[in-house]
């Protein structure tokens, strides 16, 4: 099977999430190309069997590089098995206010761009301090504090769920 994996990140999480999806699909046995929503232009969906978009969740949306490139391609991707990854902070903790925000953000990417994924997952992104300028850092520590983080500036603490990513990809390519 030939798979698509397309991603848009901000800080890194997401494309190492991405590159972690496209190594385990090629492990598996798959044919599989992995590319930076930013970078995916020109693209013809009619060479794959499958595709995986990921992004991170920020101010309550998507990356625009990525709600375009759904947007333009939606059709062809409507016809096949796709998986939707949307990466945050919130997937991480077990608030039910976070979580439905987290559907509603995906709700909205569909409608917004026309495609609507066969499946969405959420995926528990990461701190990464070390990347960060001093501003966002300073916001950042203000958000775990809020969560009951205790999180060192100077070091990235990552929530991402590897073992949990793997099983949902074995499922996920292993359909018919």
């Amino acid at each position: 099977m030939k798979i698509l994996v397309l991603y848009a990140t901000t800080d890194g999480q997401t494309r190492k999430i991405a590159r972690f999806c496209a190594d385990g699909l090629f492990a598996l046995g798959h044919t599989v190309e992995l590319a930076s929503a930013e970078e995916a232009e020109p693209l013809d969906l009619a060479r794959f069997d499958r595709a995986i978009l990921a992004g991170s969740v920020h101010l309550g949306h998507l990356q625009k590089s990525l709600v375009e490139l759904a947007r333009a391609h939606a059709g062809p991707m409507n016809h096949m098995p796709t998986l939707m990854l949307q990466v945050s902070l919130s997937a991480a903790g077990e608030d039910a206010e976070e979580r439905a925000d987290l559907d509603r953000i995906a709700k909205a990417f569909a409608q917004e761009t026309g495609w609507t994924p066969s499946a969405v997952h959420h995926i528990a992104g990461a701190f990464t301090f070390t990347g960060y300028d001093f501003f966002r850092s300073l916001a950042m520590r203000y958000i775990a504090m809020q969560k009951g983080q205790a999180v060192d500036p100077h070091e990235d603490r990552e929530y991402t769920d590897w073992a949990a990513l793997s099983a949902l990809l074995r499922d996920w390519a292993g359909q018919a």
